[in-house]
């Protein structure tokens, strides 16, 4: 029987029972078990992982356990300078060009409001499975926003956040805070409901689209090619922009 002794830190911890949290416990690992292998089964999902260390030095998560290995397991260090370390992964979590691009589950669909409002390209429909998640986003490299564990856990899915909070506004707050976003929002540049970029327009050209009131109030217009949308600066908009005034994007 191989046994090693696991610690994790910081908000890893949120993921074990409470017994094992922000203390060293031995934990007996299957045959040929691997760093991934034992960390998943412990309860924590690869994609929340930034560095492992076994005995003090840093491996990758196809490192096989031994009896008597020590894992320290963190999550994406804030200050800790460990660029000479080995990360889990090829590209960091919050890495531009892999970061940038979202898919969000069935349960998130206030939270991808959001981030589209924000000006993030967020991928959300109510009916796609896990599986479709985790195809797409290996497909179009896109981080997977989910409160599910097990999907986390899927072996394509090389980036992507838990998400902690509840509420679509402070799930907005995680996001921006984790991945550190706020300097590249692009506020009222997608499409709330299809995702699909806006272009300016001209009152004449959506005149015939408006309600009567809106005719009388507004002169500046917003449209979607897509799904044929328009938009303008209501009472709602004015509720949106405090969302994103409270995540510094204004």
């Amino acid at each position: 029987m191989v046994t090693a002794t696991f610690r994790f830190y910081e908000e890893l911890n949120d993921f074990l029972p409470p017994a094992r949290r922000r203390r060293e416990f031995d934990a007996p690992c299957a045959r040929a078990a691997t760093a991934k292998h034992m960390i998943e089964a412990l309860g924590v999902p690869h994609t929340e992982v930034e560095l492992v260390l076994v005995n003090g030095e840093s491996c990758g998560f196809g490192r096989m356990l031994r009896d008597g290995d020590r894992v320290a397991v963190y999550p994406k260090f804030e200050s800790f300078d460990i660029s000479s370390l080995l990360r889990v992964r090829e590209h960091p979590l919050r890495m531009l060009g892999y970061g940038l691009r979202f898919i969000a589950d069935a349960h998130l669909g206030g939270l991808a409001r959001f981030l589209r409002m924000a000006g993030f390209d967020t991928l959300y429909d109510n009916n796609m499975g896990d599986r479709e998640i985790e195809v797409i986003s290996a497909e179009q490299q896109r981080i997977v926003l989910t409160r599910d564990r097990d999907l986390l856990k899927r072996r394509g899915v090389t980036h992507g956040c838990y998400v902690r909070a509840l509420k679509p506004e402070l799930q907005l707050r995680e996001i921006v805070d984790r991945l550190d976003l706020a300097a590249s929002m692009r506020p009222f540049t997608r499409c709330l409901r299809c995702n699909a970029p806006l272009r300016a327009v001209g009152k004449d050209e959506v005149l015939h689209r408006l309600p009567p009131a809106v005719r009388e109030r507004h002169q500046l217009f917003v449209a979607c090619d897509v799904c044929g949308g328009v938009f303008w600066q209501g009472s709602h908009w004015q509720r949106m922009r405090a969302v994103l005034a409270g995540v510094g994007a204004l």
